[in-house]
């Protein structure tokens, strides 16, 4: 008999509220080892705020973290890291006027024992990290403000990966890029699958969820409708979770779905 798996990250039961505004109310997720778990809804869902918990920026009011299966303290990203999660924001938040090595090590940086900056060994690991990413990339000493979309995600990944994340959130990753880069995007996604790095996918894009993801989560007002493996449900029917609430029979209602009209007179 097999042992159940344990998640690579769990959340219990998350709530947290603005005021009067519940902005998330008693949501739960799970994330496993080389798995894609998209969170969509619109905005105003809770999504993001829910991911803000899990990578320190917010504090929960009630619920647990799991990671591993051992109770995770995440009061601050400093938690985070420590946890091994990484946020790699929509807008990336990339320092635009130096290179790529200067980006996977800003705040970090390598020095010589004389103190002074170890510029060749940053560019060298900065290669190496990249390379196994993207093995086209090739612009190492040009500022990251003259990249291509798909090549600043690469960096922006990059540094996530380079300290040993083993959890990443990515915010919206392809937005406002074009068919090549998001096709790029998406390569470097399931890379990061391959080495059993587990991802949770903020996006508004279905096409893109249903192409990268492995599972999809809904939220609505703050709740969560419902959970599915993507091969389990389709397009629209992920479309009517996210626009009526209503989950349908190849996903797993959370406290957010709408409950059906009892038959009974």
């Amino acid at each position: 008999m097999n042992a159940p798996r344990i998640p690579l990250v769990a959340m219990r039961d998350i709530s947290l509220s603005f005021g009067g505004l519940h902005a998330v109310d008693r949501a739960s997720i799970e994330l496993y080892d080389g798995e894609v778990m998209a969170l969509v809804g619109h905005n105003g869902a809770g999504k993001s705020t829910l991911i803000k918990i899990l990578s320190g920026a917010l504090r929960r009011d009630s619920g647990t973290i799991s990671i591993r299966g051992q109770a995770a303290t995440i009061a601050n990203p400093r938690d985070a890291r420590t946890c091994g999660i990484e946020t790699i924001y929509q807008t990336l938040a990339l320092a635009d006027n130096v290179d790529a090595a200067a980006n996977l090590f800003l705040g970090r940086e390598l020095r010589t024992r004389w103190g002074t900056l170890d510029d060749a060994a940053m560019e060298a690991q900065a290669r190496d990290v990249i390379g196994r990413l993207n093995p086209h990339f090739q612009r190492f000493k040009d500022p990251v403000s003259a990249l291509s979309g798909g090549q600043r995600q690469s960096v922006a990944i990059a540094r996530a990966i380079l300290f040993d994340a083993r959890i990443l959130v990515m915010d919206e990753p392809t937005a406002a890029l074009g068919p090549q880069e998001t096709a790029q995007v998406g390569e470097l996604i399931r890379k990061l699958k391959a080495d059993g790095i587990g991802i949770f996918l903020i996006s508004h894009d279905i096409h893109d969820v249903f192409d990268l993801a492995d599972r999809i989560c809904v939220m609505k007002n703050g709740r969560v409708v419902g959970t599915a493996r993507i091969a389990d449900v389709t397009k629209d029917e992920v479309l009517s979770m996210i626009i009526l609430g209503s989950c349908p029979p190849g996903a797993t209602p959370g406290p957010g779905a709408v409950k059906k009209p009892s038959l009974r007179a």
